[in-house]
């Protein structure tokens, strides 16, 4: 069963924002967003896919995400649909579930994965959309799988590891990481780190490197730690994916810090304040983070030194940062996609897509956008 004291970002942020006014009375700061920059327009990006399907609430913390194998493009219906496509023809359309889908698609080895808020794991065929197999699990899925090593894994909304057969969905081995009693409703998916190990965070601060075959685990580190005084301002969720760089683990957290951990010593190289439930991103010796404030940040990966700081966008719900070629791509609440300078943090432009950007993957130079909305796009450099 999932945990009993799970909030929404949405909820933890109102939260922070309340301003004590006497013993007995609070008072609710407003937060706006800033108002949209003036960019000169000079870059933009072109749609070249789109698909819609069911929305989800504002407080809902899904992160519905397309995925892709040898050309076809697959989308999931968060009411419990996934389809396939080629281009603009839709090959297949399959119902999985009468109760709904709540986590991306994995796509890999002929596999299409999705899971439910009922814990239900499927597994379709690619070619064909038809159910290979379901694996009823404990709790929750509210994250993507990931496909590695003859294995399906995934993280549970109860803090627990499945490794799944990739063949017949029989269960291989489960691992419990430590669970926090009051966090926020997100999990990060599990990150390959090697063909052999995976790499998943918890709600309490914590890394873990598990060998993906036998469930054993070879790393455990803290990289994220509280200083609040409430139960609200001690959540440190790491709901981002960790980012492999070389030797490197890049992670972030939710009123903690961004980390960078050396594998080789394992040892933290280092950490600064810094709050965020995204994915960071790692690129050119730079580590960009969408903070949950809206500041948009880039710091020397090696030695922590802030490089640029972007406050432009504050308070736009920002989702994380990607880069597409040479710019740098962050969503927001109103479904822009802003184009950044990675050098210096400059807006260079921005295009419009529908709906509160949730997710942002690049895959074969391409970006895949998803919105709270259900707008499912995929765009390219003009």
């Amino acid at each position: 069963m999932d945990r009993k004291f799970k909030i929404p970002f949405a909820l933890a942020i109102l939260s922070t924002a309340l301003v004590g006014c006497s013993s007995n009375k609070v008072k609710e700061v407003k937060i706006k967003p800033n108002p949209l920059p003036k960019v000169a327009q000079a870059t933009s990006l072109v749609r070249v896919f789109s698909t819609d399907v069911s929305s989800t609430s504002e407080e809902d913390p899904l992160r519905l995400r397309l995925d892709t194998e040898n050309g076809v493009v697959f989308a999931l219906d968060p009411k419990g649909e996934v389809a396939a496509y080629k281009g603009k023809q839709r090959l297949w359309e399959t119902k999985v579930t009468k109760t709904g889908l709540s986590s991306g698609i994995e796509a890999a080895d002929g596999l299409v994965v999705v899971g439910s808020p009922k814990g239900k794991l499927y597994a379709l065929d690619q070619a064909t959309g038809a159910k290979k197999w379901t694996a009823q699990l404990s709790g929750a899925v509210i994250s993507s799988a990931l496909v590695q090593s003859g294995r399906v894994i995934v993280i549970t909304n109860d803090a627990t590891v499945y490794a799944l057969d990739e063949e017949t969905g029989q269960q291989a081995w489960t691992y419990k990481l430590p669970n926090a009693s009051f966090s926020l409703r997100g999990q990060a998916s599990p990150v390959s780190l090697d063909p052999r190990t995976i790499l998943v965070t918890t709600s309490t601060g914590y890394l873990y490197a598990i060998d993906s075959v036998a469930g054993v685990p070879r790393l455990q580190r803290r990289v994220a730690v509280s200083e609040g005084r409430s139960d609200i301002q001690r959540l440190i969720d790491v709901d981002g994916e960790p980012v492999v760089a070389g030797q490197y683990v890049v992670t972030t957290s939710f009123q903690g810090q961004v980390t960078v951990l050396d594998l080789a010593s394992q040892r933290v190289l280092w950490s600064e304040n810094s709050s965020s439930i995204n994915r960071p991103e790692v690129s050119d010796g730079k580590v960009f983070v969408s903070q949950t404030d809206g500041q948009l940040v880039a710091y020397d990966l090696i030695t922590g030194q802030q490089i640029w700081k972007n406050e432009q966008l504050l308070n736009r719900n920002l989702s994380n940062a990607v880069l597409l070629g040479q710019n740098l791509v962050v969503g927001d609440l109103d479904g822009y996609l802003h184009l950044i300078d990675p050098n210096s943090g400059t807006i260079l432009g921005r295009s419009k897509t529908s709906g509160e950007v949730r997710t942002l993957r690049i895959i074969d130079n391409q970006l895949y956008v998803a919105t709270r909305k259900g707008d499912l796009s995929i765009w390219q450099n003009r």
